[in-house]
This record gives structure tokens, sequence and C-alpha cells, in this order.
């Protein structure tokens, strides 16, 4: 699945907020701007966590990943995600720490709840975000 356009979803856990965005990249170099629209629109959060998948000028997937200093290593879970569902797209999400620790377990699990949350939410029948390749 080809993401086409953004679509963005809250999860909250434990009174932290983990807002996921799923977004269209055409080249690699295109997350830093995704990173900084991502900052200026979530402003209270310490960690921006992304992972894309794309395919470059020879047809083959390139991926990345970031764990933006979080702990749980988000970035990987978030590329599970997006390998998991075929999505060629970015996946930013980015954590408003709500003042509870979530140890390193409960961290991965937020981030692949928000990251499964988006990614549904674009698959729903009602959401133009995405279509088939």
């Amino acid at each position: 699945m080809r993401v086409l356009t953004p679509i963005e979803r809250v999860t909250t856990v434990e009174r932290s907020k983990f807002v996921a965005v799923l977004a269209p990249l055409g080249a690699p170099d295109q997350i830093e701007g995704l990173l900084k629209a991502r900052r200026s629109a979530v402003r209270r959060a310490n960690h921006h966590c992304w992972a894309y998948r794309l395919r470059d000028d020879a047809g083959l997937v390139v991926e990345r990943m970031k764990d933006d200093g979080e702990v749980g290593h988000p970035g990987r879970v978030l590329l599970e995600v997006l390998r998991k569902h075929d999505i060629e797209g970015a996946l930013v999400v980015s954590r408003v720490f709500g003042g509870i620790k979530l140890g390193v377990g409960g961290v991965s699990r937020a981030f692949r709840e928000a990251a499964e949350g988006v990614v549904a939410a674009a698959a729903a029948p009602s959401t133009p975000a995405a279509t088939g390749r």
C-alpha cells in the first residue's frame, strides 16, 4: 500500500500522548522536512521517532528508522509495522510525556499501538489516505 495523503491519529497511554502520522514520502531527503513539520505541529513532544519505506529508482525497497533518543527502539517498532502492512511511506510518532514512566517494554507497546492505530485509520474505507499499488 502506498500512502497518498497524510493521516494523523492520537493515542494516549498512561497520560502520555503519542501523535502518529502516516505520510507520503517521495525520496529519502524529504524525511527532514516532514520531521521539521512534526516538531512544529507537536511542540511539546520530547521525541519524534520515525521510519520509512519507499522504492528507489531501481524498484528496490529502501528502509530507514530512528529512535530519536527514546528507549525501547521505537524506530524499529515503527519499521516493523510498515513492513507488516507492506506500506510505502513515512510513519512518525511524536511522544508528549505525561509524567508516568512506561519502561522499555511499555514504550515499545505504546509506539506499536499508535502506529497500528494510524495504519488502521488509513486503511478504513472512508479514508482516501492510501490505495493499493
